[in-house]
């Protein structure tokens, strides 16, 4: 990958101008999050549009997906990367805040929100915007996704370790249930680090399980394998 672009199968993402690069945990939410029936999709901070652009890969013909971007260079560039792939038409970037933001109700709202807390070091503001919690709390996640999701709506997201008793406090105080959830590890061996998480307004019994990256003999683990497969040029 450059600083530049990355090329997937199928489509390629610049995102120079974004402060997020394509990286692991976009593209595990993107290779995973559940598109099943959804017909309309939310993909809120999408950056270079990396996501939006995985679901529509993954998803039927006739389903909408809205990239919805706070920072306008990236939504800039996401709207370029989505006129250019193989799916202008079912991929739309709109540019604003998720707090005021307004649509009819969607079917799956995703997410890879920032979790980075304050004081960590970052070498430039915009990249320090993205991951810090200032333009999007995992309590205004929470809230406002349950404002634009149907009654049996989905919200799919990847977080890490130091966010998960938050998220779990959310998800209770709107009225969401866990009904999925993915450990992420990402060597044999190790403790998950990062957790693919689906949240839903009706009460499923809930699964768990894990996702190795990578294998104690170096290389990829089954599942997640078969995850990116069809998004990595060399898999």
């Amino acid at each position: 990958m450059s600083s530049h672009g990355f090329t997937f199968k199928q489509f390629h993402i610049n995102h120079d101008r974004c402060a997020m690069k394509v990286g692991t945990d976009g593209i595990l939410l993107g290779a995973w999050a559940p598109t099943g029936a959804a017909r309309r999709i939310l993909d809120v901070g999408t950056g270079s549009g990396l996501v939006a652009l995985m679901l529509a890969q993954r998803s039927d013909p006739g389903v909408k997906i809205v990239g919805l971007e706070l920072d306008e260079a990236a939504a800039g560039q996401a709207r370029e990367n989505a006129l250019a792939s193989p799916w202008p038409e079912k991929v739309t970037i709109e540019r604003g805040a998720l707090q005021q933001y307004s649509a009819p109700a969607f079917d799956l709202i995703v997410s890879n929100p920032p979790y980075f807390v304050h004081g960590q070091d970052f070498r430039c503001a915009a990249r320090a915007d993205a991951r810090h919690t200032v333009s999007l709390t995992l309590a205004e996640l929470f809230s406002h996704s349950r404002r634009l999701l149907a009654e049996a709506g989905s919200l799919a997201v990847v977080l890490p370790i130091q966010a998960l008793a938050e998220a779990m406090i959310q998800a209770d105080s709107n009225d969401f249930y866990l009904v999925e959830r993915q450990d992420v590890i990402t060597r044999e061996g190790k403790e998950p680090v990062r957790f693919l998480m689906l949240f839903s307004r009706v009460k499923h019994c809930k699964m768990v399980s894990s996702i190795v990256i990578n294998t104690k003999n170096n290389g990829y683990g089954d599942t997640y394998k078969g995850m990116v497969a069809p998004f990595y040029l060399k898999m």
